[in-house]
């Protein structure tokens, strides 16, 4: 452990440069403006992968952009561990909260951090959790360490769906073998107490358009003879909650796994304050499920959220205009057992069935994914505790994230592994949100815990 956090700390300047240097590239994968960043990110990637000491490294093409696969194959009798991360990044939108440009790192002390956190988007999200992985293999290849075989495959889609991975796994079975996948792509509850992300949310995600007269009407002529479609998209939106909070689509509930109470008093043991989570979001008071509690509301059960919500005039000044259109974006994050297939076909039939006459609605289906449990008694699970016990001296906590890795559940399908979430950033981190940024304790201090995993792992293997 001594050497590895002398070569950390000797190397610390580079590897945040190195960092910064990768968070400058502006890989949007949302945006098409953006495609020759993404795929520059790649070569950076590849680059980073063959410096590290990775043995073959490749782009792989795909449909939409390169996954990175690069491996370090020490011995075949040994076992391999498999990363996973991605090189792509969230929109920078709205740009105009940020107090520092999205796409030009800068490092700020915080409450949280007070050595220092890197603002940009992408620092947590997943570029740094990913280039934690690449500096392990960095310190582990120049100290001749490596205890095990590894591979990575560092895909550019993720903050799109992934729609590209699935086709790439399936063709690439033999080449992605592995006994155990490894992510960052989560958090822990604080820095002084790890946690191991054992269970993800599914996900559905679509768009919806409401559709009213054949063209933007004046307010003053056809208000209140035609249906509005913004109006109407906005009492069909509040139609999906009941006065508890409670989903109102039939069915959505049906195949949810409720937990016992055994299980929920286990959850309950996690630290959580409720006035510190309420004053960091600057709230009054909490919001959702009636009989649940905010940790539980969101890990446990599932959700309905609007994203996004359009129409009409949203320009400078007054316009008296009737839309003709309306379009909102909707996610459902979604636990074991809901199929994201069902659920979106679900929501369709529903949303159509509740709009009145006057207007024509639309669903598009966007992407989504199906939730995942990983077991607590697995080989891989119990690597992970003892290198979270032997990086920070504290046993980490099991828990269960109410955000979304699609691709988790393809993996075991496709590749019949198990996946560990070993993360490292904080909820505070604001990911996908203005001023995203990652910590240098977080970041250094997952270069320090991930080669204690390949150590664990392999020796749990023997």
């Amino acid at each position: 452990m001594d050497n590895i956090k002398n070569y950390v700390q000797q190397h610390k300047e580079r590897f945040l440069d190195e960092l910064i240097e990768l968070l400058k590239i502006p890989s949007v994968s949302a945006d098409s403006a953006y495609s020759q960043d993404v795929i520059n990110t790649a070569d950076a990637v590849k680059a980073s992968l063959e410096k590290a000491g990775c043995d073959k490294v490749e782009l792989c093409e795909t449909p939409g952009y390169p996954i990175v696969y690069g491996e370090k194959i020490i011995d075949k009798n040994l076992p391999t561990i498999l990363v996973y991360g991605h090189y792509d990044v969230q929109p920078p939108d709205p740009v105009e909260l940020w107090t520092s440009p999205p796409f030009e790192p800068v490092i700020k002390k915080t409450e949280l951090h007070p050595d220092g956190a890197i603002f940009a988007r992408g620092a947590c999200d997943d570029k740094g959790q990913m280039y934690m992985h690449v500096k392990a293999l960095e310190y582990m290849v120049q100290n001749n360490t490596l205890p095990c075989n590894v591979k990575f495959m560092i895909e550019g889609e993720e903050e799109v769906g992934s729609p590209s991975l699935a086709w790439f796994v399936e063709r690439n079975q033999e080449k992605l073998s592995n006994d155990v996948i490894l992510i960052s792509d989560t958090g822990m509850i604080s820095n002084t107490q790890p946690s191991i992300t054992t269970g993800l949310r599914g996900l559905s995600y679509v768009e919806v358009e409401v559709t009213g007269p054949n063209r933007d009407l004046h307010s003053g002529l056809y208000g209140g003879a035609v249906a509005n479609p913004i109006n109407i998209l906005a009492k069909m939106i509040a139609q999906l909650h009941d006065e508890n909070n409670h989903i109102t689509i039939p069915g959505f509930y049906d195949k949810v796994q409720e937990l016992s109470r055994e299980e929920r008093d286990e959850m309950a043991k996690a630290p959580f304050v409720l006035d510190d989570y309420k004053k960091a979001l600057d709230i009054e008071d909490i919001y959702g499920e009636a009989t649940y509690t905010t940790n539980e509301r969101n890990s446990i059960r599932p959700t309905l959220d609007v994203n996004g919500i359009w129409g009409g005039y949203t320009g400078e000044g007054a316009k008296t205009v009737i839309a003709s259109k309306a379009f909102a974006k909707i996610s459902m994050r979604l636990v074991p057992d809901q199929d994201w297939h069902d659920i979106t076909e679900l929501f369709t039939k529903h949303f159509i069935s509740i709009a009145p006459k006057g207007v024509t609605v639309k669903v598009k289906p966007h992407h989504g994914g199906q939730a995942y449990v990983t077991p607590i008694d697995s080989i891989g699970y119990r690597a992970a505790a003892a290198a979270y016990e032997e990086s920070f001296g504290i046993k980490p906590i099991p828990v269960r994230s109410g955000g979304s890795i699609p691709i988790v559940a393809l993996f075991e399908k496709e590749l019949k592994s198990k996946t560990i979430m070993m993360g490292f950033g904080l909820d505070s981190d604001a990911i996908h949100s203005p001023n995203e940024h990652f910590g240098i304790f977080n970041y250094l201090k997952g270069i320090e815990t991930i080669p204690l995993f390949y150590k664990h792992f392999t020796e749990m293997t023997k």
